[in-house]
């Protein structure tokens, strides 16, 4: 039987990549909130929760024409703000998509070198079309996979790739643009190389995941890492190598019938993951997707430093967020500069094993 939501699809993940936009992933795991917060000495309450995320979505000004949609967490699907208005509705009205993290995380694959796959498949369905009638039209699905000693595996890879293309044939079948996240990790000594060779490998198996599983290319969204060394790699690359190696793996894998790759920023710093994406889009060839961001922390870490937990400073943090978006902006459209970033978009933000 046809699907009825083909032409929703296309129309939600043409929006959702449009020129100039990307996505906000506030889709942070009670416990991840929790460590954002604790950096803050901000206790991590269901008020705090929604307080930050309030002031994120009712920021003035008009972050919405650079943020084409909002990853949410189950928990942020379903609050309001202080004043009593659903948190959809907020986003709605901005023109600006809602989204759902649809994943329950990763468990270990027994007989690997403690490689992981996704788990959340069971009940999927039931849990789309009840994200669907509350307002979400994306989900987001995360693959994690590692570089180092034999690793990733065939095995770690095809799993991956079956558990996504699964998921994304699911949320399609109920409505839901599915946003597939194959993350290779920064962690280790990799070279940008290695890096490639490995990014190329997990999205040829996505994309023949994909293809069994009949998922319509024009109704989803791919959300890769970035072509990186590891963060313990003591080569020097600079943002064209990364381009260059990062273009180059997707022109060899990822048909032009994706409308968007919206990448992760996977642990670099604010300034970092402007600055590679602008290079991304600046490099020559074809390039027949929007190339584009989906950050969380990479949108959020000045905003939550600035606000503090504290009501007087919303206003500035909220000034904050808007920027980094504006920046993000500009660097999917490669018209983005780095002489206005301060100290704080330079700091670090990687984690090791970073779990959501």
């Amino acid at each position: 039987m046809a699907n009825p939501y083909i032409e929703e699809l296309k129309a939600t993940a043409q929006a959702l990549s449009a020129p100039g936009k990307g996505l906000l992933a506030a889709d942070e795991s009670t416990n991840t909130i929790g460590s954002r917060f604790k950096a803050i000495n901000l206790e991590n309450t269901e008020e705090n929760r929604r307080a930050y995320r309030e002031l994120l979505f009712t920021a003035p000004g008009s972050w919405n024409e650079y943020i084409g949609g909002v990853i949410l967490y189950e928990e942020t699907l379903y609050q309001k703000t202080a004043d009593g208005t659903p948190f959809v509705d907020v986003l709605k009205a901005k023109g600006v998509i809602p989204g759902i993290k649809v994943d329950k995380g990763t468990e270990n694959i027994p007989g690997t070198d403690g490689e992981t796959a996704t788990m959340g498949l069971d009940g999927l369905a039931a849990r789309c079309q009840n994200y669907y009638k509350a307002g979400a039209r994306f989900a987001k699905w995360r693959a994690v996979l590692k570089i180092g000693g034999e690793c990733p595996s065939v095995l770690a890879i095809r799993e991956n790739a079956h558990g996504l293309a699964r998921y994304a044939a699911i949320c399609q079948a109920n409505g839901l643009v599915p946003i597939v996240e194959p993350e290779v990790l920064m962690d280790g000594n990799h070279s940008l190389e290695t890096s490639q060779e490995v990014t190329e490998r997990v999205l040829h198996y996505v994309f023949f995941e994909l293809s069994q599983h009949k998922v319509l290319l024009e109704g989803a969204l791919l959300k890769p890492n970035m072509v990186l060394p590891g963060t313990t790699s003591a080569a020097k690359v600079t943002p064209t190598d990364i381009a260059k190696a990062t273009v180059t793996t997707l022109q060899r894998t990822v048909p032009p019938a994706l409308p968007g790759i919206m990448f992760l920023s996977g642990g670099q710093s604010e300034m970092e993951a402007t600055t590679n994406l602008q290079a991304i889009n600046s490099y020559p060839g074809k390039k027949p997707w929007s190339l584009t961001f989906s950050y969380g922390r990479a949108l959020q870490q000045s905003t939550i430093k600035t606000w503090q937990g504290k009501p007087e400073n919303k206003a500035a943090a909220q000034q904050v967020w808007v920027k980094r978006a504006l920046y993000n902006s500009q660097a999917n459209l490669a018209k983005y500069s780095p002489e206005h970033e301060d100290a704080t978009a330079k700091e670090s933000l990687y984690v090791k094993d970073y779990k959501y």
